[in-house]
């Protein structure tokens, strides 16, 4: 890996990062500092400057991901669920049983795999983590966060919060949009956030569910999917001025 691909950032750069999304993320009773390597462009919240220890997280994750892609090409571009192996590390395991669930591409789970196994590596440092990864989060909390759910040019937008409680288990928070991001995705929602204690499962299921709405009138249809899959804590769905919930959510208006 060469340096030029690694770097890390001991604050908050909102200018560098262009995500104007993370300023509401930002939880101000927690340091908060930025870890890049190569497309990975993490956000890290935690209580004490973590930075050499979330840098050597993140660059020992992505290389099993690497390594495994490089051995195993169909990983990366399959847009099937791919076959168990059992052999791998428990992050790639992790990876393919979520797309095998959610019946979609395995690197729909990508990025909240890495936030999660980042994350849960901090928390020998720590007993208190944020790890966000391209709007997909692993939280780790002593106490209740509330998180904001960006819905880009929906009337709903950063109006709507959801009462995270992680204090005894970390909790996946995982967004698809299909109007928001540089992430594919063959629906039209606003947004679909996902929660389950699997951030990998959260970021494939959002993904999955994601897909199929083209219009408010889907939502339902999103819902019932959600309930079929097995591992999932709860789920919202925007769609320009609709909303739709399952699950033990807890929730708030701004």
């Amino acid at each position: 890996m060469k340096n030029q691909d690694i770097h890390y950032r001991n604050y908050f750069d909102l200018n560098h990062s262009n995500r104007s999304y993370r300023q509401k993320i930002k939880s101000h009773d927690l340091t908060s500092f930025q870890v890049e390597v190569k497309e990975s462009d993490l956000m890290i919240q935690a209580p004490i400057l973590l930075q050499d220890q979330s840098l050597a997280a993140l660059i020992f994750y992505r290389k099993i991901l690497e390594d495994y892609i490089t051995k195993n090409p169909q990983f990366s571009i399959t847009l099937k669920p791919y076959p168990a192996d059992h052999s791998a590390h428990p992050m790639i395991k992790e990876m393919i049983a979520a797309s095998a669930i959610c019946r979609n591409k395995l690197m729909a789970a990508v990025a909240g795999c890495l936030s999660q196994y980042v994350a849960v590596s901090l928390l020998k440092e720590t007993d208190e983590i944020i790890v966000e990864n391209g709007g997909d989060l692993f939280i780790k909390s002593s106490q209740i966060r509330k998180a904001i759910i960006f819905a880009g040019s929906s009337p709903l937008s950063n109006k709507i919060f959801l009462k995270i409680d992680s204090r005894k288990k970390g909790v996946g928070l995982c967004t698809s949009s299909g109007t928001v991001g540089p992430s594919y995705s063959m629906g039209k929602a606003d947004a679909v956030t996902v929660i389950s204690h699997s951030a990998a499962l959260a970021d494939a299921a959002a993904t999955a569910i994601g897909n199929i709405i083209q219009s408010k009138d889907n939502i339902e249809e999103g819902l019932e999917i959600a309930q079929t899959i097995n591992g999932l804590i709860g789920l919202v769905i925007i769609k320009d001025d609709k909303m739709g919930m399952w699950g033990e959510i807890e929730y708030g208006f701004i």
